[in-house]
């Protein structure tokens, strides 16, 4: 045959191949599968006809059930041209099999699948002389490692490592058994889902009797970030799986030839491997099909094959034979790419989401320190409370601090090491900003070394190892890090113990030096010695030479033992100083001098808290030099005497009135910017008196006043001033207008009006008419984008709450509004917000359609209200956006172009849409009620208790001192649009943030002082009501009883409908099944309750009469969280006292925040009842009105400033969300609770899984 003799292995055939020629690579086998437009029937076959799953689209098993037509398909490509053909195989585990039932014929299918595959490459050499090959296709599974499918849980992960090398290990056992040539780990979206199948596959080479094949790696870059789906870089990736030695490396799918050019040259540049690549015909295009004809691809292909960049190239989604023909044609003319003999030559090489080198001249390496439970006292609390959230800021201040590999123990006595250190490695996975550095996994104990490795993507460093038990146990654990892909610390150890001297330190690192190099076959680029860093200074002479042993034990590892790095724990050194920071960082800091001028590459080490040597003190300085180098006996006490002279430096802040002595207008402008009202009416009369420069009044707004709130809007689209900044901002414009509006409406009367004259309104950029719709009582939202439009010179008319459309549109006729702008909280609001839309439609209305508020979604606005407006409707995501909105609204040239990028984008939402409603599933209510969570109420644990006193409970005048402390601050800041980023997210780390933690700290401390005022005062009252009912579940509903065991009421339950998961087992919820059930013969209880805070309307009036928007704001945020307060106070005090189901219970704010008690509060209106009308029950049974906490018609609750909910007091009782029902449930609902289906699908559409229209 040509090119390759058979009689050479695979690895000379290849190589000789690879080296004379571009290979090819087949194409896709799903597109030709495709093409068959094969049934159910077909994909079962005889064998699978009775299969309890639907097996439509599972191709793998066409190698079983339809085997001609995969070998034809096969054959197809190879008669192309195809070197390469891959097995049918690419769900061939059973975690992707298990969507069909089909575990049990994993290896099956994997034989069968290799078999037909090498038939074809062997009939098809026989025809051709030209041998061809087979390559295993191991596809990346349905799940990922480094990924939590639960935006709820970083934590959560549906997969684990030993699984997946479980279930590849199958995989590659079949296909090896089959006869593959070569095993391809293809489509890796995650990288931690290759390393286990590379630990599978080298567990097979080692361990199960397979001889060693070559190895192919295929990733996969998700987009133009360059990167993959988590979140690695090419060049991270290929030093995360390089570990293997692959014979190919490259990258296939996602991408098309065109966009893929870039990363792979990336990862061209990057390894000794040959490089293969085979990209999609493209990009898909909006039906999902490909539009790159084979000429395209060829010629695309062809530039990489000019470039010098590849060995191998094919096609994977949308190619076919025609494809791989004209790629094969066109690679006819091009050489190989002649593979490096080595790159990065002694460089050690690791990496977390982005890649690091560790070079000859690479700057002393910072391990952070801080994620240590046995090395820090605050971390360690953490850990051991549970806190991981908390303690992932740690990890993030170590990063930003200048770490560069993150060390991570979990040795302490009382925790569970493997379980903290999973959870900590996956919770650092979802934060980008420490995942990009490289992971040290810390411990003593091998198993929890393990537990780490087995959660990390990138290439990490293990520590650590000893020679302590013996060179079997040595030699074991080094095999096991170098299959697992990471570096490895050597502690200077052996089974005599701890060395102290440097020939002893130096005698053990060559002994595990050679170990690791001639036995394991180590690169010893990936050898890093410890040779301990002991404390000295204890008062015992012979510690005293620490220092020194260590730094000249590093000078002779580096001169002997080439490749090895040094690092060594730093702390250790100043230890017997501990609690006296300011030394022990100026000892460290004198160390690390000598010690890295002696070669140590590397130390754990507190990366923000080294000081720079030259800047230690002089006395400081050479006292730890003389500790250090052992020269004065009197060292150590000279140190300590020393260490009582330090004192603290205090710092002063100065506050200056400099731009007091600038002109009007730039005082003007300073005002505004900075959102200082002390002496604007005196700078604005100033400048109002200036009639050379400003001739009428108006002028005054036109010019200064202006230009200052020009450069607040231009600030804050910047993302350089936050919304309670340019609230204030917007106070002082208003106060200064304020007071130039009488000295206007004076002249505009001395005018007459005249027809030239000009009005105020001609200052403004456009009119805007704002309003919350009828039915719906919350405004803070719609009142922040009216004093975001407000600094960006747009006239605001502001319609207030509960807004009928009729006055809305009276209005805007009025006004000659240029846009309208409605909101609103609650789900009825949406369909208030439809009726607008129709109303405008009607009536002949041409202006835009701003949609906004918490419950709206620029899907609903596609599909629900654009839909009913032929003139724009568009959604408006936050205050931010709208100013940007209205400004390309009222441009001629952009809005025409807006407009119709606008209507492009909602079309294919709406296509989207009714797409994903055909396509999902879901369980009739009958199935759905069979698998409903199931109460062992026999189980006395399960016995309801009963509450301390049945009936109603009223608080006429509760005190709001006792709500402070259960204040969620979190939501208080969304308000005003202050969001940390990680780790500064919420209160109270937010005043952490770099961006925005002085404004978040400035506003707290003006809502602190003005909650302390409405208390003092008691502008604010709170009332309640709660009560208790005897229930019983009966079905769905919820009955209740009065004291005579009589029903009297019931509350209608909706049941989860939504398929879920064939792996998730949960069950399918409704609020009922917290309830002991009719026929369990219990007596269970349910409770009600709704609190308010009333007095914010009066407040709000008086503020407005004053022109303070932001006190406006503060004041209803400030509210809000008085009754959410409430709401969480009373809900313990329920647990306690009124229900006392949980009376010990203890917890903090931030517990009760975070749900860590028995029982749940769900609302009407809310995702687990998602029925506002269930609300009419509870206002019967509370007696609500009595307390003047109404309803509105859209049964939104007033005041705006309210919570209302049911108790429930069982342990299993969780927060659900309904999600979409069909028409079964809703037709059933409807008869339970009387009422016409139309009524019922009124409140409910926004959970329809259909259209109603």
């Amino acid at each position: 045959m040509e090119n390759c003799d058979v009689k050479e292995d695979i690895f000379q055939k290849l190589e000789k191949c690879l080296n004379e020629r571009i290979m090819i690579f087949d194409g896709g086998m799903g597109t030709m599968i495709q093409k068959h437009s094969l049934s159910e029937e077909d994909f079962k076959g005889r064998e699978f006809r009775d299969h309890p799953h639907s097996l439509k689209g599972n191709n793998d098993l066409l190698s079983i059930t339809c085997p001609d037509i995969i070998y034809d398909i096969h054959k197809s490509y190879l008669e192309a041209g195809a070197d390469f053909v891959e097995t049918n195989t690419f769900s061939g585990t059973w975690v992707a099999q298990s969507d069909y039932g089909l575990e049990s014929q994993v290896y099956r299918l994997n034989v069968e699948s290799a078999r037909l595959a090498k038939r074809a490459a062997q009939d098809v050499a026989m025809e051709t002389g030209i041998e061809r090959f087979v390559a295993g296709a191991m596809g990346p599974t349905n799940r990922t490692l480094s990924i939590s499918p639960s935006v709820e849980q970083p934590d959560y992960r549906n997969i684990t490592f030993d699984e997946l090398v479980d279930a590849y290990t199958e995989q590659a056992r079949g296909l090896l058994d089959g006869g593959v040539d070569i095993l391809l780990v293809e489509t890796i979206f995650d990288t931690a889902n290759a390393k286990a199948a590379l630990f599978a596959i080298e567990s097979l080479f080692e361990e199960g009797g397979y001889r060693h094949i070559p190895i192919f790696i295929s990733g996969t870059i998700v987009d133009k970030s360059g990167r993959t789906l988590s979140g690695q870089t090419g060049e991270a990736f290929v030093i995360s799986v390089s570990h293997t030695n692959p014979m190919c490396l490259g990258l296939n799918c996602a991408l098309g030839a065109r966009e893929m050019r870039p990363y792979i040259e990336t990862i061209s540049v990057n390894t000794t491997a040959y490089i293969l690549c085979y990209p999609n015909a493209g990009l898909p295009n909006t039906f999902g099909d490909y539009d790159e004809t084979p000429a395209m691809t060829a010629e695309y292909l062809s530039e990489f094959a000019d470039g010098g960049l590849v060995n191998i190239v094919g096609g994977c989604c949308g190619t076919s034979p025609d494809h791989i023909r004209a790629i094969a044609e066109s690679m006819k003319k091009y050489r190989p790419r002649v593979r490096p003999e080595s790159i990065h030559n002694d460089y050690m090489l690791l990496s977390g989401l982005e890649p690091m080198y560790i070079g000859p001249h690479t700057l002393f390496v910072n391990i952070g320190e801080r994620c240590n439970v046995a090395g820090s006292r605050k971390f360690c609390q953490l850990i051991t409370t549970g806190k991981y959230e908390e303690a992932l800021v740690v990890a993030k201040l170590q990063v930003e601090s200048g770490a560069q590999v993150l060390d991570i123990n979990m040795d302490e006595g009382m925790l569970d090491g493997m379980a903290a250190i999973s959870k900590f490695i996956k919770l650092i996975s979802s934060e980008p900003d420490i995942a990009k550095v490289p992971l040290c996994v810390d411990s003593s104990n091998f198993a929890v070394v393990e537990a780490g490795l087995k959660c990390t993507q990138g290439k990490c460093i293990v520590n650590s190892i000893s020679l302590k038990e013996g060179e079997e146990d040595f030699i074991k654990k080094a095999n096991l890090i170098k299959r697992y892909g990471a570096a490895v610390v050597v502690m200077a150890f052996d089974e005599d113990g701890q060395a102290t001297t440097a020939g002893r330190k130096v005698e053990i690192c060559k002994r595990s030096y050679r170990l690791l190099v001639d036995r394991v076959h180590f690169n010893a680029n990936d050898i890093i010695f410890d040779p301990n860093i002991l404390t000295i200074a204890t008062g015992m002479e012979e510690h005293n030479a620490y220092g020194i042993e260590f730094i000249e034990a590093t000078r002779m590892i580096k001169k002997t033992l080439p490749g090895a790095r040094v690092s060594g724990g730093v702390s250790n050194f100043s230890f017997s100083f501990r609690g006296m920071d300011l030394i022990r960082e100026a000892m460290h800091s004198v160390f690390l001098y000598h010690a890295i001028k002696a070669g140590m590459d590397m130390g754990i080490v507190n990366a923000g808290c080294l000081p720079v040597y030259d800047d230690i003190p002089t006395k400081l300085l050479e006292l730890c030099e003389s500790l250090l180098w052992n020269t004065d006996t009197d060292g150590t006490e000279k140190l300590l005497a020393f260490s009582q002279t330090v004192g603290k430096d205090a710092k002063k802040i100065t506050v200056s009135d400099e731009w007091r002595m600038t002109s009007v207008e730039e005082r003007l402008s300073y005002a505004l910017v900075k959102g200082i009202d002390k002496y604007v009416v005196d700078d604005t009369e100033e400048a109002r008196l200036n009639r050379t420069l400003y001739p009428r009044t108006l002028n005054v707004i036109e010019g200064p006043l202006m230009k200052g709130m020009s450069i607040v809007g231009d600030l804050f689209g910047a993302g350089k001033m936050f919304l309670p900044q340019v609230i204030k901002s917007a106070r002082v414009m208003k106060k200064a207008v304020g007071y130039l509006i009488p000295f206007m409406e004076k002249e505009k009367q001395e005018r007459m009006l005249d027809s030239d004259a000009k009005d105020i309104e001609s200052a403004y950029a456009g009119t805007i008419v704002l309003a919350t719709v009828k039915g719906d009582v919350h405004d803070i939202g719609k009142n922040i984008v009216g004093v975001v439009l407000g600094c960006n010179n747009y006239r605001v008319i502001d319609l207030g709450v509960m807004t009928p459309c009729e006055k809305i549109l009276q209005t805007a006729i009025e006004e000659n509004a240029d846009i309208i702008g409605v909101s609103g909280l609650i789900t009825p609001s949406l369909d208030e917000m439809i009726h607008v839309a129709r109303e405008m439609e009607r009536v002949g209305f041409h202006v835009p359609l701003l949609i906004g508020g918490a419950t709206t979604s620029k899907t609903h606005t596609a599909v629900k209200i654009a839909p009913r407006y032929s003139s724009l409707a568009v959604h408006v995501l936050d205050a931010s956006k709208s100013a940007v909105v209205c400004s390309t609204l009222m441009d001629e040239i952009s809005r025409a172009e807006f407009i119709e990028e606008i209507n492009e984008e909602y079309e294919e939402i709406r296509e989207d849409h009714y797409d994903s409603i055909k396509d999902r599933k879901y369980l009739t209510l009958e199935k759905a009620r069979q698998r409903r969570p199931r109460i062992d109420w026999k189980n006395s644990e399960n016995h309801p208790v009963k509450p301390a006193s049945l009936g109603i409970t009223i608080f006429e005048d509760y005190d709001l001192s006792k709500l402070v402390t259960y204040i969620d601050w979190k939501p208080f800041f969304d308000v005003w649009q202050l969001r940390g980023k990680y780790p500064n997210r919420g209160y109270p780390k937010i005043f952490k943030d770099q961006t925005v933690g002085e404004e978040a700290r400035k506003v707290f401390t003006d809502a602190e002082s003005m909650l302390q005022n409405l208390i003092n005062k008691k502008s604010l009252l709170a009332k309640g009501s709660i009560a208790f009912y005897r229930a019983q579940a009966v079905q769905d509903d919820i009955w209740l009883y009065n004291e005579d065991g009589i029903h009297i009421e019931t509350f209608f339950g909706l049941r989860q409908q939504a398929e879920k998961d064939s792996s998730c087992e949960d069950p399918y919820y409704c609020l009922s099944d917290f309830i002991a059930p009719a026929d369990s013969g219990l007596d269970d209880y349910i409770g009600l309750f709704a609190v308010s805070v009333f007095g914010v309307d009066e407040l709000c009036q008086e503020f407005k009469a004053q022109y303070d928007d932001y006190s406006i704001i503060m004041v209803k945020a400030l509210a809000d969280r008085l009754a959410e307060a409430f709401a969480e106070e009373m809900h313990e005090r329920v647990r306690r006292e009124y229900w006392g189901y949980n009376k010990h219970e203890c917890l903090g704010a931030q517990q009760l925040h975070k749900i860590q008690y028995p029982g749940i509060r769900p609302a009407p209106g809310y995702p687990s009842q998602p029925d506002h009308t269930e609300k009419l029950t509870m206002w019967s049974l509370l007696q609500a009105d009595d307390i003047e906490i109404t309803l509105t018609d859209s049964l939104a609750m007033y005041p705006a400033s309210s919570v209302s909910g049911l108790y429930f007091a069982n342990p299993k009782s969780i927060y659900f969300a309904v999600g979409k029902i069909t028409k079964d449930q809703v037709a059933d609902y409807a008869n339970r609770k009387g009422k016409e289906i139309d009524y019922i699908e009124k409140w409910l559409s926004p959970v329809l899984a259909y259209d109603i229209e």
